[in-house]
């Protein structure tokens, strides 16, 4: 889920520990299949894979279990499916706009888990279009504060064509072109920087601020898609305060 980043972050590190915790593995897992189908099973040669095995293993997904996807996706192993990337839009309450990425061999199926996970709970479908264009495609790749200032992010990525450095509290954000993003990570790894995921995201150009209320029925959105097992992403153009955040805490 992508939208408020330290809310992001927030949900980013709670993923690993929760009860969501084989739906994550599923989608991770899914995702280095993917990739492996797209652009070949060696890692070295193919940077999507590259990625997506590390986010794998940086959230502890066994690494049989990456194996094995990547396998099925290079077409080693028999059993993969043959997925397709669908983009559906809706809105949330107070306006927000939502992006459902769904990664799915069922179009049918997918089109009805996203349409009544969102109007089940405050949310509609919209048509293609209609809120997409509110969202770029950027590269963001996400580091660890650790003892690192923002400083020390920036003087790494700069010359690598990142965009600028965000401070979430406990990470920096880094946006970038998404063609600028293998340069982006590979400056990080040549600096002795320690990243924890590196991907193409879709970043909002515009945000709408959320009081408590709103940010409660959002979040029920959210919660909701991304219990639909053909989800993968999910990003919205909200903006939570710090303290309306704290609230929710």
């Amino acid at each position: 889920m992508s939208g408020h980043s330290k809310w992001a972050t927030t949900k980013h590190k709670k993923a690993a520990i929760d009860a969501k915790r084989g739906k994550l593995f599923a989608r991770l897992i899914k995702n280095v299949e993917v990739a492996a189908r797209t652009g070949g099973g060696d890692p070295a040669g193919n940077p999507t894979l590259f990625d997506a095995i590390q986010k794998a293993k940086k959230n502890s997904v066994p690494n049989d279990n990456i194996d094995r996807a990547l396998k099925r996706g290079s077409g080693q192993e028999a059993g993969g499916a043959e997925y397709q990337t669908i983009m559906y839009e809706g809105y949330g309450g107070g306006g927000v706009a939502i992006l459902v990425e769904c990664l799915t061999d069922n179009r049918n199926r997918a089109a009805t888990e996203v349409r009544v996970a969102l109007t089940r709970n405050g949310g509609s479908l919209a048509d293609a279009g209609s809120v997409s264009y509110m969202f770029s495609r950027k590269g963001v790749v996400i580091v660890p504060r650790a003892e690192l200032s923002e400083d020390d992010v920036l003087l790494a990525v700069l010359d690598a064509g990142a965009e600028e450095v965000n401070d979430l509290g406990e990470a920096y954000e880094v946006i970038s072109e998404p063609g600028d993003l293998v340069a982006v990570r590979t400056a990080l790894q040549e600096a002795g920087l320690d990243y924890e995921s590196a991907e193409s995201s879709f970043v909002p150009s515009v945000t709408v601020p959320l009081d408590e209320e709103g940010a409660r029925k959002i979040f029920k959105i959210i919660d909701a898609l991304e219990d639909c097992d053909d989800v993968q992403n999910v990003y919205a153009n909200f903006d939570v305060p710090d303290e309306v955040m704290a609230a929710l805490d």
